[in-house]
């Protein structure tokens, strides 16, 4: 196998290991890059019927076409959707003006929270890289979380040989990461390869285009000419720049996603 189907095969076999082991399952798709790779995963996994629904934690601040892309696609592909805010958070008011990390805290980590105890979540699937941020790489292929919704990064099992702990105490829920080993080229590689369609948003008009989604607040847009995946993959290839430079609530400080993601944050 070449390097793209050496992945895929692993992803596959993490997809059907967390059915096969865990109870009711969930997949978080956020419409960006890597959730959409995932989707396309959980199809192959399960021979174009996924099994789980899959859910959208919606802040209410999202890019609208974003949006747009996810009832489009939900609709021409059937998939079982669930679409959840923190109701209270945002009839509060709460927003990016009372601070990015209160506001993702709020409308991100404490909606995933109450979406996964409302539908009675023992998995859910993510979309995350190790080489997307730092505090992703200590991550584990599954990944506990405590009934509070707490991220041990200190205290994880070892997962050698490819063998996972899937043996968790009760009302404990596990983060299943499909996507750990894969590379930002690598996704980018493998949507060139299957033909995967994704929203316009990562493509150039006028000279920009986005890298990386999320709010809209709280997502910049970078300097490009790459109108196609192949013109994507060649910047990838000759650039510098992460791939969440342009996210605002990592520049607010240095530790944010870590403190988020202990808490419960995707």
């Amino acid at each position: 196998m070449n390097h793209l189907q050496s992945l895929e095969a692993y992803s596959l076999f993490i997809l059907r290991e967390a059915y096969a082991k865990l109870g009711r399952l969930g997949l978080l798709w956020s419409i960006g890059k890597d959730s959409t790779v995932l989707l396309w995963l959980a199809k192959k996994a399960f021979f174009g019927h996924c099994p789980f629904p899959f859910i959208h934690v919606d802040t209410s601040y999202k890019i609208p076409q974003m949006i747009v892309y996810r009832d489009k696609v939900a609709k021409e592909l059937g998939l079982e959707m669930i679409v959840h805010q923190n109701v209270k958070a945002l009839a509060a008011g709460m927003g990016p003006d009372k601070g990015r990390l209160i506001c993702c805290q709020a409308l991100k980590t404490e909606a995933l929270s109450e979406m996964t105890a409302k539908h009675g979540f023992e998995g859910l699937i993510v979309g995350v890289r190790r080489d997307e941020e730092g505090s992703r790489s200590k991550e584990r292929v599954f990944s506990e979380r405590t009934k509070d919704d707490v991220w041990d990064y200190v205290h994880q099992p070892p997962e050698l040989w490819g063998q996972f702990k899937t043996d968790f105490p009760k009302g404990h829920h596990i983060r299943v990461h499909p996507l750990l080993q894969w590379s930002e080229i690598d996704i980018w590689r493998y949507i060139d390869q299957e033909r995967i369609p994704v929203i316009d948003l990562y493509f150039a008009k006028n000279g920009q285009r986005y890298r990386s989604l999320g709010c809209a607040p709280c997502t910049g847009l970078i300097d490009s000419q790459a109108t196609t995946v192949p013109d994507i993959i060649r910047e990838l290839e000759n650039t510098k720049v992460s791939e969440r430079a342009g996210r605002a609530q990592d520049q607010e400080d240095a530790y944010a996603m870590q403190k988020l993601r202990r808490d419960g944050y995707m």
